[in-house]
């Protein structure tokens, strides 16, 4: 009889080990796996964030595009020989044992997203509290994705994509995308950010970053997927009626006739205007005191009378800043 209690002890003792490999905290899971320190918090049923850290390694203190906070919910936690699966009454999440890789499903089982088996990197950068970090996916073939932002290539589905998140004139970079399929992936780094997709590999590829930190946003449709982009960094306000009307534009307005005699012309012909955009140059006649902010180009002498004519007239004026890293400021 010792000897077969013996045996049970034994036997029992992987199992003991396997359901004491991760730490249970009020908002999902903590483990750490292949020298992996993994954290899945969900913040909502529906929105969970994804934590991936060198093992050992400090996450950063505060997103500064995030302000949500996460909520304690009902989760349950099935915990597996060869994963553990955290469980919303919406989102089922599989973290694998053996490769870290973590999967998204619904609640009857289908499968939303994965990560690449192979898919999660840390390489040294020039700070040693700080990593190049990237972490790929593994889309559905025939699978849409749209967001990333503004860019310059034509195109609404990013899939087969390559593009350097970096905001730059003409570019915007927002990485977030939302696919067809009904969920979006917000990817919490405010560094140079690349944006990778081949028919094998989604990625994305941070220059610094303490970690992978990413959220999942599981919607059902676009119009959700957006509601929890929303509540996760906060409500967009409208703009004022007035702005969604008619904007008169052109390359600039040379002198501060021209501009109140556009005005002028409109109302005296009129059509509906709403707004006019003063462009560039009026700080100076050519380069100098580029963007200074302030009128010094002699043929608007007198700044505050056409700001004051063009409200008189009953629209809206907008001056024109230009943010400009390539030319220096004369003084």
């Amino acid at each position: 009889m010792n000897n077969r209690r013996i045996i049970f002890l034994l036997l029992c003792l992987p199992i003991t080990a396997w359901s004491q490999s991760y730490q249970r905290t009020p908002n999902g899971i903590k483990a750490r796996m292949q020298a992996i320190d993994v954290e899945v918090q969900f913040y909502t049923p529906q929105i969970v964030r994804i934590i991936k850290l060198p093992a050992g390694a400090t996450a950063k203190d505060k997103s500064l595009s995030v302000i949500a906070s996460p909520q304690n919910g009902s989760l349950t936690i099935a915990d597996q020989r060869n994963e553990l699966i955290v469980s919303s009454q919406s989102l089922q999440v599989t973290l694998n044992r053996q490769t870290a890789a973590i999967r998204f499903y619904t609640p009857q089982g289908h499968l939303l997203l994965q990560e690449k088996e192979d898919g999660t990197h840390f390489s040294p950068s020039a700070d040693p509290q700080q990593y190049e970090v990237e972490q790929a996916f593994q889309l559905e073939a025939g699978e849409s994705v749209y967001g990333l932002g503004q860019h310059q290539n034509g195109t609404m589905d990013q899939r087969g994509q390559q593009l350097l998140l970096k905001q730059n004139n003409m570019q915007i970079a927002i990485p977030f995308f939302q696919s067809v399929k009904g969920y979006g992936v917000l990817w919490d780094n405010t560094s140079t950010t690349h944006y990778k997709d081949s028919a094998n590999r989604t990625s994305f590829q941070s220059e610094v970053g303490a970690g992978i930190d990413y959220y999942f946003i599981q919607g059902g449709n676009a119009d959700k997927v957006i509601a929890g982009y929303r509540q996760l960094t906060g409500q967009a306000p409208l703009f004022p009626r007035w702005t969604l009307g008619y904007w008169q534009s052109r390359e600039r307005y040379k002198s501060q006739y021209e501009t109140n005699e556009v005005v002028r012309r409109y109302r005296q012909l009129h059509v509906p205007l709403d707004g006019i955009v003063q462009d560039w140059q009026y700080w100076s006649e050519d380069e100098s005191y580029w963007n200074s902010t302030e009128f010094g180009n002699p043929r608007f002498p007198e700044p505050k009378k056409m700001v004051d004519s063009v409200p008189d007239q009953n629209a809206h004026l907008l001056i024109f800043v230009l943010l400009s890293f390539a030319q220096k400021k004369k003084i």
